[in-house]
């Protein structure tokens, strides 16, 4: 229904008649963001048996999100912004909402025999793990967490793998069963990454709990993918003029979606096919394409982007110069994917024309953060891959070149859980600079001659205009 903005609005809530009742917790989700209310959440609302399956959510962060959706019962509207114009629903499925300090809560569904699934988007920087894909067990906030739940298996924890642990530590103590962990971030191999960060947690904290982990806790694994842009006080005016209500966090996103999940579900899942989603023996081909042919491209489409100007993905890939740079990465790539050739360019074409949805306002700053985290799994196994090949990628050597101009100040600014220390890194000599941050990256790359002469010579063209 359309409506003009001159209407009275209603808040949105559950008590003013909106959305649907609540229903019972069987699901808790760490970090409330956008893209989990968009996917998971949509996926849910989607389900033909919603009605049994409410989740309970908690914030990664900043208490904000919680307290504004706490205001309307948990709900919101999802806005599908689709070339035709906006479509908006209200998605009713998060039971509760909470800020990531209620501990006392989090623990509490834990031991509830009816909790099923722990689902997480917690971005690649929350696993905590070390260059070797491990616990990085030397942080001052692990170092503290284990303390913590050594002391007290109910102390309050801040990262999001100790707060698993304690998870499981109140579980075990409640005898409520099994439960199945959901990892919903752009992270290739989700489920054995967010695994082996558990496994060596729990023999930090209490080794005797191994064998309950063991025979009750089922890992899944997950590619997910839905560009959900930031919400902007556009979104909000947008649902006020289709439906009447105010909404304080409504989320903006593409008509476009898939999630795919490799795993099983012990104490059951709500019916997800019926919306959408498959359920297969291997994810891992999915997640690679989408890795490297979609968060590459984005990647790319960030740093070089940014560079030259551009705010948006449809800015920056309606710039001919960029969509090149775009299709010869996309060439790199396809060389190393194990899918036939039609599907790959079937896929190539459905992502220029997401990219170019002009009314997905889809800000490369937003993209453009963590990139020490992001890079290593979008990037650096093309450029293995090439290198092994004998080739020298001149799409992977672009991205490098312009996320280390970005580093030293080209383009959008630096948002990263390595800042500090990256933008430091990249002062200086443009050669000087190149070597000690693709040092970071890798040794095998700062140790490839060719590689580091190239991204010195892309970075000092970039940096001459």
């Amino acid at each position: 229904m359309t409506t003009s903005d001159t209407r009275p609005a209603v808040r949105l809530s559950r008590a003013a008649g909106l959305g649907r009742p609540t229903a019972p917790v069987r699901i808790v989700h760490l970090g409330l963001g956008n893209f989990f209310r968009a996917h998971q959440a949509w996926y849910t609302e989607a389900a033909p048996d919603r009605d049994h399956w409410g989740i309970a959510a908690f914030t990664g962060r900043s208490p904000r999100m919680a307290e504004v959706l706490g205001a309307q019962d948990g709900l919101y509207t999802l806005v599908t912004r689709t070339p035709d114009g906006p479509q908006a629903a209200v998605v009713s499925s998060l039971s509760a909402v909470h800020a990531s300090s209620d501990h006392d809560a989090w623990l509490g569904y834990w031991r509830d025999p009816r909790l099923a699934v722990v689902s997480l988007t917690i971005t690649e920087a929350g696993y905590l793990r070390g260059p070797d894909g491990r616990l990085d067990a030397g942080r001052a906030d692990v170092v503290a967490d284990v303390a913590a739940l050594r002391a007290d298996p109910a102390a309050p924890v801040t990262t999001g793998p100790a707060r698993l642990v304690a998870g499981f530590l109140a579980r075990r103590a409640a005898d409520a069963g099994a439960v199945t962990l959901l990892p919903c971030d752009n992270l290739p191999h989700n489920g054995p990454a967010l695994q082996a960060v558990l496994e060596d947690l729990v023999a930090l904290v209490d080794p005797g709990l191994a064998d309950w982990v063991a025979e009750n806790v089922v890992v899944a694994s997950t590619m997910v993918d839905r560009i959900t842009p930031a919400t902007t006080d556009e979104d909000r005016a947008t649902v006020r003029a289709l439906t009447g209500v105010l909404d304080e966090a409504p989320v903006p996103t593409e008509p476009f979606s898939e999630w795919v999940v490799q795993g099983h579900f012990p104490r059951g899942r709500p019916r997800w096919e019926d919306a959408g989603a498959r359920f297969v023996d291997d994810v891992a081909p999915f997640e690679q394409r989408k890795l490297w042919l979609l968060n590459g491209a984005h990647s790319l489409l960030a740093y070089a982007g940014g560079v030259v100007g551009h705010r948006t993905v449809a800015e920056a890939v309606a710039d001919p110069v960029v969509r090149g740079w775009v299709e010869e990465w996309w060439d790199e790539a396809a060389w190393h994917l194990p899918l036939p050739p039609g599907e790959l360019a079937d896929y190539r074409e459905a992502l220029l024309a997401r990219f170019g949805n002009a009314e997905i306002r889809h800000v490369l700053a937003q993209i453009a953060g963590d990139g020490s985290q992001k890079l290593p799994v979008r990037i650096l196994p093309v450029l293995r891959a090439e290198r092994a090949a004998g080739r020298l990628p001149g799409g992977a050597l672009r991205v490098l070149a312009a996320w280390i101009a970005h580093l030293r100040g080209a383009g959008v600014p630096v948002t990263d859980v390595r800042r500090e220390e990256l933008v430091a890194l990249a002062a200086g000599p443009a050669e000087e600079a190149v070597l000690r941050v693709l040092t970071v990256l890798g040794q095998d790359v700062a140790d490839d001659r060719p590689v580091v002469e190239a991204v010195t010579e892309l970075v000092r063209a970039t940096e001459a205009g």
